[in-house]
């Protein structure tokens, strides 16, 4: 009859090739360093029974490693955060420059195992190191210390304090752990990669975001008329879109509200191609004059058109003028024909057209501005926008 590979701890057997099996699968769904760090350190303390456990983590930045996380004994285990070396200690020194060192048993640095080499009394640089390295694994109270690395390039060690049963580790128990480092590796990087990504991608959204604000700007510097008027469609845009999110039970994505950010500070680009000379003429327009004005949506798409990850926040751009009751244009949709993001920016935009003073004409209160939505909703405006529009205004929000 085979034997099963494992290893009793507390009178549970410990099968470490199906723990190893499950940790790796449990690593690939992480791409949070820290969260997977937690999850490894806790899964040792608990599979393992050791009285104590932590992990040092690079900080790539800084060239520094740090105590990350720590778990186990009241007393025993080191606070995170407590502990910082830079490349000079000891046990750094030991473990970037001597990776392949006789002393590694199996690529486990054992507190015993250093302790003997060193009462050889040999007088040597790196049995001075030792020393050294001993004195670091007395303060951490560690009885092995297994490093983890990517290439070549030390991620960080694993510290593991005594088993509570006092027993010594045996070679399947410290396997485990090295091939255990060796799969946390390469997950910490991959999550360490996940991580600078989002980063990458956060930074490039938000200089999006600006050089849109930017673009905006140059396109109301045009129009002596409607100075700030992009911000406020915009505020008043993604207010709306909140509250229909709440009605709707969270129906919206982030991704919408992504899009309708840019879509409300955008909707006026066209009129980068409009004469200043019709955006500032001080009365109303003529039928040309108005034709060529009502151009500036189809104009605006023309001009994104070609920048591929804008094409749902275009649909605010191209839609924002048509009417619920299909009067508007560039295409005469109606009803629910209307995408929503343009939808509501029709609200938005047009609240602040009437409560804004033009030569010709005194801008509108409020007040009235909120009853001319009112009494056109359904015929200009989709009512479900303007319900959440008016929630806002009874909240005194608008």
């Amino acid at each position: 009859m085979a034997k099963r590979r494992g290893r009793r701890t507390g009178g549970t057997e410990v099968n470490y090739k199906k723990e190893l099996e499950s940790a790796a699968k449990s690593m690939i769904l992480v791409h949070e360093p820290d969260t997977l760090i937690r999850m490894i350190v806790r899964r040792i303390v608990q599979k393992v029974q050791v009285s104590h456990a932590a992990i040092l983590l690079q900080q790539k930045d800084r060239d520094t490693y740090v105590l990350s996380v720590s778990r186990g004994l009241t007393g025993l285990k080191v606070p995170a955060g407590f502990v910082r070396m830079d490349r000079d200690n000891p046990l750094i020194n030991f473990f970037v420059q001597h990776k392949d060192d006789f002393v590694l048993h199996g690529g486990v640095l054992i507190y015993d195992r250093v302790k003997k080499i060193i009462t050889r009394r040999i007088k040597s640089q790196p049995h001075r190191l030792l020393k050294r390295v001993l004195h670091q694994m007395d303060i951490f109270e560690a009885e092995v210390c297994i490093p983890s690395y990517f290439r070549d390039e030390l991620l960080g060690v694993l510290f593991l304090g005594k088993k509570k049963n006092c027993k010594r580790f045996v070679r399947q128990e410290l396997d485990f752990f090295v091939a255990l480092a060796s799969d946390v590796s390469m997950a910490m990087r991959n999550a360490q990669l996940f991580k600078e990504l989002a980063q990458e991608l956060d930074k490039n959204r938000r200089l999006f975001i600006n050089t849109t604000i930017a673009l905006a700007a140059a396109i109301e510097a045009k129009d002596n008329y409607t100075r700030g008027h992009t911000a406020r469609v915009t505020n008043l845009s993604l207010e709306i879109a909140k509250k229909l999110n709440q009605k709707d039970n969270n129906a919206l994505n982030e991704k919408f509200f992504d899009d309708l950010h840019i879509a409300s500070l955008l909707h006026d680009i066209g009129k980068i191609g409009i004469p200043e000379h019709i955006l500032n003429k001080e009365g109303p327009l003529s039928a040309e004059e108005k034709k060529r004005m009502e151009d500036h949506s189809v104009v605006g798409v023309n001009i994104l058109q070609s920048i591929k990850e804008l094409e749902d926040s275009m649909l605010g751009v191209k839609y924002h003028h048509e009417r619920y009751d299909g009067s508007g244009y560039p295409e005469g949709l109606k009803g629910k024909q209307i995408p929503l993001i343009a939808a509501v920016i029709a609200v938005a935009d047009a609240f602040d057209a009437m409560t804004t003073n033009r030569p010709y004409r005194r801008g509108l209160t409020k007040d009235e501005a909120v009853q001319e939505i009112m009494r056109t909703r359904g015929q200009q405006f989709d009512p479900e926008v303007v319900t959440a529009f008016l929630v806002l205004y009874e909240e005194g929000k608008i």
